[in-house]
């Protein structure tokens, strides 16, 4: 925090023109470009870059737009689209979130890299909302089940003190942001495009919204538009700013299945809501359960229990709801279960079914008939149900 306190405003400007360009001058995520930045700093290699005198990989890497992007453009450009850039040297960036990228970068992951700075559209803070974050993903071709369970869980979650991370898109990931606006509380979307550029069209006023009471974030400059590739790349920072990541319904293979996987390479919690067995929204849900990469999850608390420090805000025990029969002796349950499943019997035929010897069934019988839980008939005994 003192580092950047204490750098000029000419300096600091360098340094957001650096981030800047480096945040176009190559497709995320750069590899060869980010470990080359961690090397010799942003304006180290901003400088090698433009003189190319880089290495061979970082050069192949930014070939194609070095002599067209310009950081002090891109800056205004973000300006005035109302973003703002968060570059790794100033405080309120979110170390802890993306340390993890930057490991498997250096362990030559495939595909992964830190980001190299951030565009934001929104009120909030990348770091504040990296504190206690939890990722909530799903299919977009979302059953009514699923938007409904993701909407509880986006609330549940918000309600709990969690950051709400997702992806915008239509289905569990909208139905994820909505249910946490609904609690009042602060969502995350990070999109596959420019953070200026409302993607999907139909979300124009969610992403707004998302905006007002949280963030929307991107690592690509303004105006850049979204494509295929572009949204598994943008999945890892999903997977890295939550503490875990809740996958409500996912195809065998998916985007879903992918932010799960990254989750689970960078050693993030991965759950996973069940669904129905005949569901194809659901399988990638079950596969996970089943290899044992997800716990199994079914409502908010079991999620927050799971995070939560050991013997802090445990999940309340699952009760089955009670019944008037449950204060009954066990035998005059199975006289009563008997009775259920016939139209009428006698005392012999009750003491077939259940067991019991004769004396005893007459016994439990007149129990049941003051207790309101039988009634003798002319054609036999009958069971009353509330």
């Amino acid at each position: 925090m003192g580092a950047w306190a204490s750098l000029s405003e000419k300096t600091r400007q360098e340094l957001l023109q650096a981030r800047a360009f480096l945040s176009a001058v190559a497709e995320p995520p750069a590899r060869a470009l980010a470990r080359f930045v961690a090397e010799r700093g942003a304006r180290g290699a901003v400088d090698a870059i433009v003189r190319r005198r880089a290495p061979e990989p970082v050069l192949a890497e930014v070939e194609a737009r070095r002599d067209a992007v310009s950081g002090e453009r891109l800056l205004r450009a973000g300006e005035a689209a109302g973003l703002r850039l968060f570059v790794p040297e100033r405080p309120d960036w979110p170390c802890e979130a993306f340390s993890e990228l930057t490991g498997a970068r250096e362990m030559e992951l495939p595909d992964m890299a830190e980001p190299l700075a951030l565009w934001v559209r929104g009120r909030a803070e990348p770091a504040a909302c990296t504190e206690r974050a939890v990722a909530v993903v799903g299919a977009r071709a979302a059953s009514g089940y699923g938007e409904h369970v993701a909407a509880e869980f986006g609330h549940g979650l918000s309600g709990a003190g969690f950051t709400v991370v997702s992806g915008a898109a239509y289905g569990i990931d909208g139905a994820a942001h909505r249910g946490a606006l609904s609690a009042g509380g602060r969502t995350v979307a990070f999109l596959a495009c420019g953070a200026d550029v409302d993607y999907p069209a139909g979300h124009g006023r969610l992403l707004r919204a998302i905006a007002d009471q949280g963030a929307v974030i991107s690592e690509y400059p303004p105006g850049t538009p979204p494509r295929k590739h572009r949204f598994l790349v943008r999945n890892r920072l999903i997977a890295a700013m939550g503490r875990a990541t809740v996958v409500v319904e996912a195809g065998a293979r998916s985007g879903a299945a992918n932010t799960a996987n990254t989750a689970d390479l960078l050693g993030r919690p991965v759950l996973a809501v069940p669904g129905p067995v005949t569901s194809q929204n659901s399988v990638g849900c079950h596969a996970m359960v089943r290899s044992g990469q997800a716990v199994l999850v079914t409502r908010t608390e079991e999620v927050v229990e799971l995070l939560s420090p050991l013997g802090v805000s445990p999940a309340e025990e699952v009760s089955a709801p009670s019944r008037a029969t449950d204060r009954l002796h066990p035998d005059a349950r199975r006289v009563h279960d008997a009775l259920r499943g016939v139209a009428s019997a006698g005392h012999e035929e009750l003491a077939r079914d259940c067991g019991l010897p004769l004396g005893r069934v007459r016994a439990v019988l007149i129990e049941l008939e003051l207790g309101g839980f039988a009634k003798r008939t002319e054609s036999g005994w009958i069971a009353i149900t509330s």
